[in-house]
């Protein structure tokens, strides 16, 4: 039994194949190969036209400040108003800062840093 259905399954596996590689018949037109390409010079082509791709990149630069180092230049910066800004209120013989983008706490007698905030 098992024999009789192989030998079935493969008839029709071979019949299907015999069918589906017959030639064109005989009268049927053939169109004319040729090796000439036209080409309408007024469509655009593939090489033609270009695709921009815009990749926005977000630049996030660490701070170059470290706390406890000293910054001498900071009478040269006018002071910033630390309600104004969300900052945190400085300490006693402290003031607020900008340098750049970054919010220095500088300390008044020594120059020394003792908090920083990158702003966005």
């Amino acid at each position: 039994m098992k024999r009789l259905v192989l030998s079935a399954v493969a008839a029709s596996m071979l019949a299907a194949s015999a069918l589906s590689g017959q030639a064109a018949p005989i009268n049927a037109p053939v169109a004319p190969q040729s090796s000439v390409v036209h080409v309408d010079w007024k469509k655009p082509t593939h090489r033609d036209v270009k695709k921009r791709v815009i990749v926005k990149k977000k630049v996030v630069r660490r701070s170059h400040w470290r706390n406890g180092q000293r910054y001498g230049d900071w009478r040269k910066h006018q002071r910033v108003d630390w309600r104004r800004h969300h900052l945190r209120r400085p300490g006693s013989g402290q003031e607020w800062i900008r340098v750049g983008n970054d919010y220095l706490l500088v300390s008044m007698m020594s120059g020394v840093i003792a908090g920083i905030i990158a702003s966005q």
